[in-house]
């Protein structure tokens, strides 16, 4: 055999090695691919319970209700809470604008007569009357309303503490003279008379916004606290002075509180009743304030910081309460021997200052 064909013999029979190794190569992969997978050991799968996301949970829609009645409505207007000082003898009556108030406040101010300082936000008269001065318990009641008030002027030490008040706008006959007129149907000083529409239009920056709830207001008529808890009452009497003696009687039917001076049926000038879904009566000290009026006679005031006793009255029932006021800008807050919150019904509230000691009030 020559050197060129040995050497021939030997590429081919190299590449025959090769093709006989890679054929069973090809062998053994196909029969292991054949055989049953090998048996893998189980694991148990622990799916992890999701946690929520706290910040994704949507806040609850909160109620929109008035803050001073806790009615509610669909939206509430950005404006002030407007008190008037309103004069309750009987040459003033029958009174304007009375039955619109979101809250009146009754005083007793000298020669034992009582004034009211009627609050107004939900709806504004555009007639309140008569007007008349400023006593020196007013801005105790309407300094946390941080809104306005309306009066016919007053004596000049009284004037002062007033103004010094910067939670409120003070405005009187002659600030406020293009809100106010004299009526001709009555004599001064009973005929200054006011528009509250009017009076809006004058508030300033620092007074003109919605003011915060005064009293705590269940969400229903039937969840206020002498509704849910009270005793039953059809009526209410109140002796606060010689000259004042106010009552409220029940009616079950309008489910409301309707007044009465002494013995005559309270109205106002459009002859319908003055009523109130509560009646709150605060009892504090009644004290000479140190200024007089006509023949030397005291100019009262009351004592409204502290905590002092308080009867609600709300649904044809009474409960007893604790009134609290940490300062003059404070608003008057009741609560119940637990320290739990007093509420009222949504509604029109009307709140009695009973001098303590010589004023008293009875239910039936």
């Amino acid at each position: 055999m020559s050197r060129i064909e040995r050497s021939h013999w030997r590429r081919t029979r190299t590449a025959t090695a090769s093709l006989v190794a890679v054929s069973l190569s090809a062998l053994m992969l196909a029969s292991c691919s054949s055989e049953e997978p090998a048996p893998q050991t189980a694991t148990e799968t622990v799916t992890p319970t999701p946690t929520a996301d706290k910040g994704t949970v949507p806040e609850p829609e909160l109620p929109t209700v008035w803050p001073l009645t806790g009615v509610a409505a669909e939206s509430i207007e950005e404006r002030p809470a407007i008190a008037v000082k309103i004069e309750n003898t009987a040459a003033a009556r029958p009174q304007y604008g009375l039955d619109k108030a979101d809250v009146v406040w009754e005083t007793i101010v000298e020669f034992d007569v009582s004034r009211f300082i009627a609050v107004y936000h939900s709806e504004y008269p555009t007639e309140v009357g008569p007007v008349r001065s400023v006593r020196p318990m007013d801005y105790r009641v309407v300094s946390p309303l941080n809104g306005m008030f309306v009066y016919s002027g007053g004596q000049s030490g009284i004037l002062r503490e007033l103004r010094a008040d910067k939670n409120i706008q003070s405005l009187d006959e002659t600030s406020g003279q293009s809100a106010m007129w004299r009526s001709s149907g009555r004599r001064a000083p009973h005929n200054l008379h006011a528009d509250l529409a009017k009076f809006e239009l004058l508030a300033d920056s620092s007074h003109d916004k919605t003011p915060a709830e005064q009293f705590a207001f269940a969400e229903t008529y039937e969840a206020a606290s002498a509704v849910a808890d009270g005793s039953a009452a059809t009526a209410l009497r109140l002796n606060m002075s010689s000259a004042a003696k106010p009552s409220w009687q029940w009616d079950s039917s309008k489910k409301v509180w309707l007044r009465s001076e002494g013995s005559s049926p309270a109205v106002v000038a459009s002859g319908d009743r003055i009523s109130a879904t509560n009646v709150v009566v605060i009892t504090a000290k009644h004290f000479d304030s140190g200024f007089n009026a006509q023949n030397n006679a005291p100019v009262p005031d009351y004592e409204l910081t502290g905590t002092g006793e308080a009867l609600v009255a709300t649904g044809g029932k009474t409960i007893k309460a604790t009134w609290s006021k940490k300062d003059n800008a404070s608003p008057l807050t009741l609560s119940n021997d637990e320290g739990d919150s007093v509420t009222l019904a949504p509604g029109q509230t009307w709140v009695e200052l009973l001098p303590a000691g010589s004023g008293s009030y009875t239910t039936d």
